[in-house]
């Protein structure tokens, strides 16, 4: 009886129930929609710190800035050249310490003996600067009425009259070429620096060439450089053997040649130091301990999360994402809110044009119960209808996101490109410098938009939907409950 009278009412009353379910399905599907940008969102932002932040890498410590002390001056990279002929080529290069701040390499020991750490490995962060040209002499050329120049004269011109001497010609010309290396751990090679790019041709590391000459280059400045796998890099007079070309998952690389640590340290006379130590926690949910232990035993150090990391980043994507986050989903429960009181509003107002039906059912012996069971059915069967169009709504505003797959920005900030809170360590994390890798003001990254959706979000969607039918029914039970037999009978003409 009661699916029976439930099925007829809903005959009956199919454009009020599509109204109902209409109102709902509109709020559901923005709810499903924004919630899914927001996850897209998420994983763009994931995206981007990876491609930055290094694979498995949980924590980065480098060393934290020191205040220069009175009338000391800031460490800069000095150039000498030898007296030369003129004309002659000259060349000289130096292979500097990212931010000119390290670490003892018994650092990592340190770190790793904290509570929490599961591994921790270090890396050094190396930039190779060349400069390479010719001083050529200048010539001169006598003034009109000049005398020759007489011993003992002030300023050598023996004091003679006329116009005087001038220097033409001569000058400097000089090219600088750089490039950023890292001294990476071979032996550990599931964490650090390298994890941020795929090996595409070649091989990476051995564990056993801690010491080898050999490299691995960039694929970026390989292409540059026409280096392939078998060729020769030098850096600082040393020869190198290019064993494996990798690429960027994503946004750059971490650097633009990787070697092995120890033989970065030799070249760069930076013997047991290190600028970075990358640390991976026990479990994802002791990073903050883990980062509270390594600060407070670990002196002198500067100890970034992912966390700290994504709070530096800029760009559309950080707007999309406030925007998803801060507006659109207040406004998708907003909609939300607002259409089951409208649902209610409709279906208390079904309610009192079907006053004599109800009164007249009172009459037959149906109880209170009986009317209000049957009020939140039809409301209950309105909100799955409304439900299911809802869903279907907000899966193809998903998809449709997804298939167009809008571009967003993401933009560090000068503090991660200098290593995070402290400084010290160039691009974040001890990347290359901004000026190397990210141009100088930031290091912009390209995300293409995707929307995915979740069971998480089709069960909330569910929910809601039953949710939203029983408010709406609610409103309609209670003042279909009060309703008497006499109501209907003073109807009845």
């Amino acid at each position: 009886m009661f699916f029976t009278y439930l099925r007829r009412e809903l005959r009956r009353r199919r454009k009020a129930a599509l109204v109902v379910a209409s109102g709902l399905a509109l709020g559901i599907a923005l709810v499903i929609v924004v919630n899914s940008v927001a996850s897209g969102m998420k994983q763009a932002q994931t995206q981007v710190l990876e491609s930055l932040y290094g694979l498995g890498t949980d924590l980065t410590v480098t060393k934290a800035r020191e205040e220069p002390k009175a009338g000391e001056q800031p460490n800069r990279p000095r150039f000498e050249f030898q007296g030369k002929g003129d004309g002659e080529e000259q060349s000289s290069d130096r292979l500097m310490v990212q931010g000119f701040q390290t670490l003892a390499a018994s650092t990592v020991a340190t770190v790793a003996k904290q509570d929490g750490v599961a591994h921790a490995v270090g890396g050094l962060s190396l930039t190779n600067l060349k400069v390479n040209g010719e001083f050529k002499r200048g010539e001169i050329q006598r003034g009109e009425g000049a005398q020759p120049a007489q011993p003992g004269g002030p300023g050598g011109s023996g004091g003679g009259s006329g116009r005087s001497d001038t220097v033409t010609g001569g000058g400097a010309a000089f090219d600088v070429d750089s490039f950023s290396l890292y001294g990476t751990d071979v032996t550990a090679p599931d964490l650090g620096p390298l994890t941020t790019s795929t090996i595409t041709t070649g091989r990476t590391f051995k564990t056993t060439e801690t010491d080898a000459k050999v490299v691995v280059v960039d694929s970026a400045y390989a292409k540059q450089e026409g280096l392939s796998v078998g060729k020769t890099l030098t850096v600082k007079g040393v020869a190198f053997q290019v064993i494996g070309i990798a690429t960027a998952d994503s946004g750059q690389a971490a650097a633009q040649v990787y070697l092995p640590l120890k033989q970065a340290q030799t070249l760069s006379g930076s013997k047991d130091q290190i600028t970075t130590v990358y640390v991976q926690a026990t479990d994802s949910t002791r990073i903050d301990g883990v980062k509270a232990a390594i600060q407070k035993n670990v002196a002198g150090t500067t100890v970034t999360t992912s966390a700290d990391l994504a709070e530096t980043v800029s760009g559309s994507l950080d707007t999309a994402a406030n925007l998803a986050t801060n507006v659109g989903r207040w406004l998708s429960y907003a909609v939300l809110v607002a259409a089951v009181l409208v649902a209610g509003l409709l279906t208390s107002s079904a309610v009192s044009r079907r006053v004599r039906e109800f009164g007249t059912l009172k009459a037959l012996g149906w109880k209170s119960g009986r009317v209000t069971r049957q009020v939140m059915g039809e409301a209950l069967v309105n909100g799955l209808i409304g439900g299911a169009l809802g869903i279907a709504v907000g899966l193809g505003g998903a998809y449709l996101v997804t298939a167009i797959s809008p571009n967003l920005t993401a933009e560090l900030g000068s503090r991660a490109l200098t290593g995070g809170p402290g400084g010290g360590g160039g691009r974040g994390f001890g990347g290359p410098m901004a000026s190397v890798a990210g141009g100088g003001g930031g290091n912009t990254l390209d995300i293409a938009l995707t929307a995915p959706v979740s069971v998480t979000t089709v069960g909330l969607a569910v929910v809601l939907a039953l949710g939203g039918g029983l408010i709406a029914g609610g409103f309609g039970a209670w003042r279909a409950s009060r309703l008497r037999p006499a109501d209907a009978l003073r109807r009845v003409e």
